[in-house]
């Protein structure tokens, strides 16, 4: 009998939330905001706090009902229902469902995709913190539009992809989301009002900088692993390199060679290809 396939995907967020929470304090896996701040691992999580803060800038200082789309971990979550805040969570990973409902006991929580969720409005905020990019996007806002209270606005903090971005067909091209001009061309299709646009792409960058000289450590480790074993086991380096080969295509170790042993993927690489944007949109 077959054995199950392993879920990378949740191995892969069991990991980064274990080791954001061993860095920062907090199972947060968002940009952070670096105005100010030094770029180092030190204050991580420091500009992450920033980042919430000017996230939270555009809610309404009353407390409200909000829709935490893709709600991550749920430590926004947690810190909405401290404000005071009545807050439901969709998130489509069973492994995050498990961690909001830890983290927010408090806010209801949906497993599932936005698309087949059926929360009940209406919601005073429809609230996206890096989940827009993963959702259709004609299907997002249309969506929102069905949930949100009379006066209601849809606050989304995320990653575009510029006009200039420039896909590398081999690599993997940092930062992602929809494509800038789609987004406004369907804003305006809407008749939605952009009531507050706040571009912080240079502010969040230097995150892909921290990220990249964390996986460079790791490469560099790989690398003297593999010195050693050339040096004293040659013919079980040669199985090894022999098995890699096996598992993984040309492009997938193409791939996996830029994240840890290249410095491709950096600030000035992701700003010159994407723009970052927190938004607040409502209804005319």
């Amino acid at each position: 009998m077959a054995g199950k396939k392993i879920d990378t995907r949740s191995l892969g967020l069991d990991i980064g939330l274990k080791f954001s929470k061993w860095l920062t304090g907090a199972e947060n896996l968002h940009y952070g905001y670096w105005e100010g701040l030094e770029v180092c691992a030190a204050n991580f999580g420091a500009a992450q706090v920033a980042y919430t803060d000017l996230l939270f800038e555009r809610l309404p200082q009353k407390p409200c009902r909000i829709l935490d789309i893709g709600g991550g971990a749920g430590e926004t979550a947690r810190k909405l229902v401290a404000l005071g805040h009545q807050v439901e969570i969709v998130i489509p990973s069973a492994f995050l469902a498990s961690r909001c409902r830890e983290n927010a006991p408090q806010a209801v929580v949906h497993e599932a995709t936005f698309q087949d969720a059926q929360p009940v409005g209406p919601f005073d905020v429809c609230l996206f913190s890096e989940s827009f990019q993963y959702i259709p996007l004609g299907q997002g806002i249309e969506k929102c539009l069905t949930l949100l209270a009379p006066g209601g606005r849809i606050v989304i903090a995320d990653c575009f992809r510029s006009e200039s971005f420039a896909p590398d067909k081999v690599q993997a091209t940092t930062g992602g989301g929809h494509s800038i001009k789609a987004f406004r061309d369907l804003v305006e299709k809407q008749l939605l009002v952009v009531s507050q646009e706040v571009d912080i792409t240079q502010e969040v960058a230097p995150s892909i900088d921290l990220e990249q000289g964390l996986f460079n450590v790791i490469g560099y480790a790989g690398k003297r692993i593999d010195a050693e074993f050339a040096l004293h086991r040659p013919r079980m380096r040669r199985v090894g390199h022999w098995i890699m080969r096996r598992l993984l295509s040309e492009r997938k170790r193409a791939r996996l060679d830029q994240r840890l042993n290249q410095e491709t993927r950096n600030a000035a690489f992701f700003a010159a290809n994407n723009t970052y944007l927190m938004l607040v949109l409502s209804r005319p």
